[in-house]
């Protein structure tokens, strides 16, 4: 895997798919040192995927029993609980995944290497 150097003189590539990276480039963590990847490959990325399963989880089981735990409970629950949950577990996955990525998006200098 090719780790990312500043003010590196060749062209990064993503260390997972190998596509060569124009622009922005996404910077995940690997063991001790950071790796290059194009945008789809870091959204794939395990630790960030886990990470923000744990959030959507956490948040998403909190926000269904304060807007819905009480159709739950009663018992009356309707058919439109069947989107209406999902849809509540979907939004911090996608909060949390989003706030990740942006936060590792970087741009590469002309040189190929990072600012």
């Amino acid at each position: 895997m090719a780790e990312i150097v500043a003010g590196a003189a060749a062209a990064l590539t993503c260390g997972r798919c190998w596509a060569t990276l124009k622009g922005t480039v996404y910077e995940v963590r690997a063991g001790s040192g950071r790796l290059a990847r194009c945008l789809p490959c870091a959204l794939m990325h395990l630790p960030l995927v886990a990470r923000s399963l744990t959030i959507a989880l956490i948040v998403g089981t909190i926000l269904t029993a304060i807007n819905q735990g009480n159709v739950i409970v009663q018992g009356d629950a309707t058919l439109a609980l069947a989107w209406k949950i999902p849809l509540t577990y979907a939004v911090p996955y996608c909060v949390a995944t989003a706030g990740a990525i942006l936060n590792a998006r970087s741009k590469t200098a002309p040189t190929g290497g990072l600012d």
